[in-house]
């Protein structure tokens, strides 16, 4: 990973520019980034950033944080699951300098593991081939019976302390015009935006509560997807020797594609710590299935390494908890395994050996639930979030430009006409809220139908009725239309 790859990952630079600053100082000499400050394509204090911010590449076995002995095993199980053959082929493998390599090729030969073959050719150089000798392969195979483990060498703890909290949720400021900007193509009430906003710069927990239907998901995710900065995710650390996996492709997007090519300079080359990927800020989202083993270490009995559980991948990032309350752990067990990393910030995980480390806990937790905060929660817990905000149904006039958002983006024309249609069957025949939700579901199956008939989608009053009549079972219209008639009949009561 090059100079050249976290400008662009950054978003500060384009391929482009690099490719210019590289012809710039081929003729000239110098570092990239020089270079590219020097055509005016950005200024030094963002060079200086970057490289300040990022992992640095490190010099010798020692600076690596990894004992000697651990990093063999997990060079020779490189060796030998992918017939590796050149120093090259092993740094990409394990993600680790030439130097460092070298010195581990070394320590290898000391030890009777490895024999040089003579050069390979390669497009630019030749450099040694290696093989192992029967004793290395002895070593190969103990190591892969100590756990199977195969890919990047691990970080160690420290160093994944020390980064979480480095690259904290709340460095990132992020400003009302970028919430109001995330918030553009929804129809949304400006308090709530307003009351939102600090919550999302202090990186506390947020509790998003209110009748179903009415956007508390998509809040959420539109929050998670507000945070912009880039950060270093491990593929691994190291406890007491024990293996702990923390990137995830389904959860870590790297900022910058596999596909891009990034011109590699032999000159003066800027290099950092390939066992780190930039990536986003995580978003991890959780519903009905989550359950209290998920929020611990994952060890695997037959590959002998461990998994980090959801929230740890969640590090520097958001974890919402969807549904809360129709987990398969009770909202209790699940409230007070939350407790001390909510109020400390720092969260306690145990190995199967029985020993225990802690880790920063640092992330924006969103709990998003349609059912009343004080049947899930004590007033100890509620206490403990110190942002709440209801979501609550549109009115009339919120209601009538959803409508016209979600009918015009699926080519319908929203009428008064037919939001009158709307209303009677919903709240005048069976005392029904309206939410954020219903008009998509009318136009969806607005479509539906029209797509059966053969015909252009338009809105009709029958078809509008009959999609009304899928929003509801009968029981539930039953239970509106009584509620409706008592409604009336206080109505009278009071009248007389």
């Amino acid at each position: 990973m090059l100079i050249g790859d976290l400008l662009l990952a950054h978003g500060l630079v384009t391929t482009e520019d690099i490719e210019l600053a590289f012809h710039r100082q081929k003729e000239n000499g110098g570092r990239l980034g020089d270079n590219l400050v020097a055509l005016g394509v950005l200024t030094q204090d963002q060079v200086d950033k970057v490289i300040y911010e990022a992992p640095q590449a490190p010099k010798t076995v020692a600076d690596t944080g990894i004992q000697t002995s651990g990093l063999l095993r997990m060079l020779f199980k490189a060796i030998y699951v992918n017939s590796l053959e050149t120093a090259t082929d092993f740094s990409n493998a394990i993600k680790l300098p030439v130097p460092v390599i070298n010195r581990l090729i070394q320590e290898a030969g000391d030890r009777k593991y490895l024999e040089a073959l003579g050069t390979a050719d390669q497009t630019t150089f030749s450099e040694n081939r290696y093989v192992m000798t029967e004793s290395g392969r002895r070593f190969a195979l103990e190591s892969l019976q100590q756990n199977q483990y195969v890919g990047p060498a691990p970080v160690s703890l420290e160093a994944y302390q020390d980064r979480i909290r480095q690259q904290k949720i709340t460095n990132e400021r992020v400003e009302q015009s970028e919430i109001d900007k995330s918030f553009a193509n929804l129809v949304i009430a400006d308090d709530f935006v307003r009351r939102l906003g600090p919550g999302i710069n202090a990186g506390k927990s947020i509790l998003l509560y209110g009748p179903p239907g009415n956007g508390k998901t998509t809040v959420a995710e539109k929050v998670a997807a507000i945070f912009a900065n880039v950060i270093y995710i491990p593929y691994c650390f190291e406890v007491d020797g024990q293996i702990i996996k923390v990137f995830d492709p389904a959860i870590h997007k790297p900022v910058l594609p596999e596909d891009i090519e990034v011109p590699k300079s032999g000159l003066r080359r800027e290099e950092f710590d390939g066992r780190w990927v930039p990536c986003e800020r995580p978003i991890v989202i959780t519903g009905g299935e989550l359950t209290l083993e998920m929020l611990d270490l994952s060890f695997n009995a037959h590959a002998k390494y461990y998994e980090a559980p959801l929230h740890v991948k969640a590090s520097n990032g958001t974890f919402i908890i969807d549904d809360f309350g129709r987990q398969l752990v009770s909202p209790e067990e699940l409230l007070n395994r939350w407790i001390v990393p909510l109020e400390s910030r720092i969260d306690f995980l145990k190995l199967h050996t029985g020993k225990s480390f802690q880790l920063p806990f640092d992330e924006l937790v969103i709990f998003s639930t349609n059912l009343s905060p004080d049947d899930l929660m004590d007033p100890a817990f509620l206490r403990r979030i110190p942002y709440k905000l209801e979501t609550i149904g549109p009115n009339r006039d919120q209601y009538f430009e959803i409508f016209k958002i979600v009918a015009s983006s699926r080519g319908l024309e929203m009428t008064e006409e037919i939001l009158k249609v709307v209303i009677d069957e919903l709240q005048v025949k069976n005392s029904f809220d309206l939410a954020c939700y219903q008009p998509k579901f009318i136009v969806d199956q607005v479509i539906a139908a029209c797509k059966y008939k053969g015909v252009a989608p338009v809105f009709s009053k029958e078809l509008v009725t009959d999609a009304l009549k899928n929003l509801y079972t009968s029981s539930a219209q039953g239970a509106g239309k009584t509620a409706a008639k008592s409604l009336a009949s206080n109505a009278a009561i009071a009248a007389e």
